[in-house]
């Protein structure tokens, strides 16, 4: 199989010649090559210039022979066509100018067409796809969760609790559910513009939902969530991300995706059992081993495959991204080793 069957294959949890292999935040942080870019421009920059996201996009697979290219992008991309005055701030992350409070704040958000609001991610995807020709690599769309782009629009920056965002979810339902219904109907619009564009697979990040309660994400989160799960049914598969959320994973399956992202914190095997043998797996190699070396990185990956036990449907990631200051050889013996130990 090519890279890209052997992923779309597991994807849609079909039998593969080997385990596929990606690894989130791979496009950049460790690659020297990226970091000499971001010498010169800015993350936004590189983002919104289709030539320089494809040249960012496709390092890791050249690099490390990965099965799958996802955009180079920000979750926050298609908020500021809505009307959200942003920043990224090095070291921080997302900065929202003026933090929603209100149903005024809420009402004044519009919601675009994707293909004008943010046309260089599609002029991007399209010209990856052509780089990716002959089966190099499947490419991966994405956008944030509408709860953890709440999160941040509420907060004004990234935040150790979320407690003002939880606060107004849980203190002003009605303003809550107003801004997740407009969250929702633009990125339903930014994924679907996405795979018209070519993205093969879309991933949905919930980076934030580990703060919830089960009660509160089943109640506040999971309508709308599985509102863009629906809505895309049919069309390409879907893998749903989040962290720190052992506890609830059976209620994000329930939203509908075709695969869910499973972090360290939960073994690969009993996740599985949890949201069902139905669904794919994505992960779920803990991000510090490959920074640990390579004695650490074989262990971990050996116990995440002995729990995959080869059944159709797991992706090789890791739980979360990439660690900067990770040895870029070891994520290529890693790719190596993974196909290699895996091999039909």
């Amino acid at each position: 199989m090519t890279p890209e069957q052997r992923f779309l294959a597991a994807a849609r949890c079909q039998p593969v010649d080997a385990t596929p292999v990606w690894f989130m935040r791979q496009a950049g942080r460790c690659l020297a090559d990226y970091r000499k870019l971001r010498e010169t421009y800015p993350i936004l920059t590189l983002a919104k210039t289709p030539e320089l996201c494809a040249k960012v996009t496709l390092m890791p697979v050249d690099t490390f022979g990965v099965d799958a290219a996802v955009m180079f992008a920000d979750i926050m991309l298609p908020l500021e066509p809505m009307g959200v005055s942003l920043e990224i701030q090095p070291d921080v992350g997302p900065i929202i100018h003026h933090p929603i409070t209100s149903m005024a704040d809420v009402e004044r958000l519009r919601v675009v067409p994707s293909d004008d609001g943010t046309p260089f991610v599609m002029e991007a995807i399209r010209l990856i796809r052509q780089e990716l020709s002959g089966g190099k690599a499947g490419l991966i769309g994405f956008s944030g969760s509408p709860y953890t782009l709440a999160c941040y629009l509420i907060e004004g920056r990234p935040s150790r609790d979320y407690a003002r965002a939880k606060a107004l979810m849980m203190g002003q339902p009605d303003v809550w559910a107003a801004l997740m219904d407009k969250l929702t109907e633009q990125m339903v619009d930014y994924l679907k513009a996405q795979i018209r564009a070519g993205a093969q697979v879309v991933q949905v990040f919930d980076s934030w939902v580990g703060s919830l309660a089960p009660d509160d994400y089943e109640r506040s989160v999971l309508p709308w969530s599985k509102r863009i799960f629906d809505a895309l049914r049919g069309s390409v598969p879907t893998i749903y991300f989040g962290t720190a959320n052992a506890s609830l994973l059976e209620l994000m399956a329930s939203a509908g995706p075709d695969v869910m992202s499973l972090d360290w914190r939960v073994r690969l095997d009993e996740g599985w059992a949890r949201v069902g043998h139905d669904k794919g797996v994505q992960g779920n190699l803990d991000g510090v081993r490959p920074l640990a070396g390579w004695d650490a990185t074989n262990a971990g990956m050996e116990d995440v495959l002995r729990r995959a036990a080869n059944r159709n449907g797991h992706i090789f990631n890791l739980g979360h991204g990439v660690m900067p200051e990770t040895n870029p050889d070891v994520l290529t013996r890693l790719v190596d080793a993974v196909h290699e130990r895996t091999r039909r």
